[in-house]
Formats: C-alpha cells, structure tokens, sequence
C-alpha cells in the first residue's frame, strides 16, 4: 500500500482480540512519578483470508510497569465502536485516546474486549467472504494473551511514544471444533515506533505483499498489507530495526484469478533494508505471467469435516529460503488454495530501480510447495508437498 498502510493510530486504548499486553521494566507504568509523557498506541492488520470484516469492541487498556498493578485506560467516547480490523491496512491509523504515563521503559500492554452477550447487535463478530451474515466472535474471558513488544519501548518525559500493534486476522481466528463456533485467538506482533522503518513500492493492484525473514522453523512474515486496488501502491510499516541494521526479503502475492486461468507469479525481493524512521523503496515490482492452478482435498478432525488454517510455502533452492505465499481458512472440512505454476521471480534489493527479477526456474522450485495445515487446536500437521506445474491438483487431505 503506498499506499498507506492502513495502520490506524490508536492513541492508548485500543482492542485487538481477547487481550494484550503492555508491562513495564523500567521506571514506570502505572504508578505515579513527578516526570510523565503520552503513549500513543496504533493498530494495524495484516491481509485476511475467508472474512470480509472482522469486528471487536474495544472496553480498555491496561498498562503497568511491573505485571502486578494495572493502570485502566478508556477509550475516547469519540471512537465508533466496534472497529472493523480489516479496515486497518495499507496506512490508515485509528486513534483510540491518548494518556499519560510516567517515564520509562516498557515491554508490554494488555487489551480488554467488552462481552458479546446473549444477543446481537454483537460486539465482536465477523462476516465470511461473500456473506453479510453477521457470526459473534468468541473472546473467553480466562484468556490473556501477552505480546512482548519488539525493541525498547521507552516514554519518554514531555513527548509522546508510539506503539504499533499488527494483528493478523487469518491466524487469529479458529472453527472450535465441529461446534460452528468461532474463536479469537491473537496473533500480533507489538512494535516501538522509534525502532522501526517501513518499506514502500507499486505492486499489482490487490496483490497481498509480506515483509518475510527466516528462522529456523521457517519462514515468519513479520507484517503484510494490501496493495490498493487501483494504484497498487503499498506501504508495510513498523518493521523492527535490529542493532545490527537488518533486512527483510518482500513479497508479492498478486491476487489469484480462477484456476486454470492466466495469473501473475509471485515476486520476492531479497535484502531489503530497514532504516528507524525511514521509508526504503522498492519501486515498482513487476507483473510477471503465470497460469494458476490450484490445491484442493479436505480436513477431517476425528473423522469428521473439520475446520482448519493451511499455509503454502514455496522454496527458492538458490538462496536455501523458504517463503510463506498463500493462506486460506476453511469452516467446512473442504479446501482450494490457488497457486501459480510457475517458479517466482527473484530480485535483490538495490538503490538502483527498478529492480531487475530473474526467474527461479530450478525442476525443484516452479510450482512446487509445500502445505501445512492447522487445526482449531492449534495442532500443525505433516507437511505434504504438491507440484501444480502442470495442473490443479486434488486429493491432498488433513487428518486430526
């Protein structure tokens, strides 16, 4: 999105799903101190799949500097609630309310959720891509989820600090069960302002662009956007700056037409730099043809149709990296996931734009991935390997 990363600034106060963190290690959270700044809390989400909105009721914000004593923040009455998250992409900020902290360092937040009740209208819900049917959203009240925020995160005295907070919709929400029931079960990543840089570029208009890295257990996409539907302009921001510089690898998912019919490889650009408060670009990634087709089978838990997250992988054997490039949800046990048939095309980050891709056209690599699938019980299972190089693909199925 240069789009502008629909990140909506939440000033201190603000909900993501059932509850956050914000507790502090150093001078300060929720006590009293003669020297005091302002936190300003922002909200951002990464691309959903299988929802059309995503909708939670923010009751308040607790801060504290040492876990113990909470500090109760209430949201400006100012704010339209509920809050759709799926509307917080590609730039725009929400302010929730602003407040004072005293001065120092903190390392976590936690977010409160008002109840859904017994009736609608609800206050967290969400809507299944092509309904307008209206689901409540299970928050249980025993659960807490805590997000370690990524860097220091300090407030300092007469100024005022921003804490982005990116949550991931797709991975966040579970079938429980065969129940129908839908929970939320937070993904989000918490990231200091000050530590952090942003990524700019053009990419296909819709096209789901991920700023990635490796690890050990393999890829992790550290935030995602959407590129606007008519410029295709993106903006990925609040990306950690490590001490020693750091880079993420970017990469576009163009939107997927029908199977069977002509698409657009994925794009990777490798190395790209992070700079604390600066925006590096990418320039304008390329369009590359590609067919689509698909992955297609089901998931049964304990015999029966189940409900499940699957993630596409897809290697790039000259580099020995693996790159998360698609995610879908099911409710009903059965699955298609759109995949291109083609290796991706590569680049490397360079002042010098555009950047000039190549294509990954290693036997091992084009149309080759490998699919996870996860259940509600946050159970991952085997990973099976499916080639689409020279068509749609069926049969590949999950058991629980």
């Amino acid at each position: 999105m240069t789009v502008t990363i629909l990140r909506q600034r939440l000033f201190l106060c603000m909900g993501l799903l059932g509850v956050l963190f914000l507790s502090a290690c150093g001078g300060g959270g929720g006590g009293g101190g003669a020297s005091s700044g302002n936190l300003n809390v922002l909200l951002a989400d990464s691309p959903a799949c299988g929802y059309d909105h995503v909708y939670v009721t923010v009751d308040h914000v607790e801060i504290s500097s040492d876990g113990n004593n909470w500090t109760s923040i209430p949201v400006s009455a100012s704010v339209a609630q509920p809050i759709d998250l799926l509307n917080l992409t590609n730039g725009a900020m929400l302010s929730l309310g602003i407040a004072p902290l005293p001065a120092g360092t903190y390392q976590q937040v936690r977010l409160v959720l008002k109840a859904n009740g017994n009736a609608q209208p609800w206050a967290n819900a969400l809507v299944l891509t092509g309904s307008t049917l209206q689901i409540p959203l299970a928050t249980p009240s025993s659960q807490q989820s805590g997000y370690k925020i990524v860097g220091p995160f300090v407030v300092q005295a007469g100024t005022m600090a921003d804490l982005v907070l990116d949550f991931n919709a797709c991975k966040s929400i579970v079938v429980a069960g065969g129940s129908g029931k839908y929970l939320l079960k937070p993904t989000v990543t918490a990231t200091a302002e000050v530590v952090s840089g942003s990524i700019s570029g053009i990419a296909t208009p819709n096209a789901s662009v991920y700023a990635e890295q490796q690890s050990g257990s393999g890829p992790v996409i550290v935030t995602g956007t959407v590129a606007d539907a008519t410029s295709g302009a993106f903006t990925l921001s609040t990306i950690e700056q490590s001490s020693t510089g750091g880079t993420v690898d970017v990469v576009m998912v163009p939107s997927a037409p029908a199977s069977g019919n002509a698409g657009y490889a994925v794009d990777i650009v490798q190395n790209v730099p992070v700079t604390a408060g600066m925006t590096t670009s990418v320039g304008t990634l390329a369009a590359m043809a590609s067919s689509i087709n698909s992955a297609s089978g089901t998931v049964t838990v304990s015999g029966s149709p189940g409900a499940a997250n699957l993630v596409a992988d897809q290697r790039v054997s000259s580099t020995t990296r693996v790159y998360e490039v698609s995610s879908i949800a099911t409710t009903t046990g059965s699955y298609s996931i759109p995949l291109a048939a083609s290796g991706v095309w590569l680049g490397t980050y360079s002042t010098t734009l555009p950047i000039v891709f190549t294509q990954d056209t290693a036997i091992t690599d084009a149309g080759v991935y490998s699919l996870v699938a996860t259940d509600a019980a946050a159970v991952a299972s085997v990973p099976q390997t499916v080639n689409v190089s020279a068509g749609s693909v069926a049969n590949i199925n999950f058991a629980f």
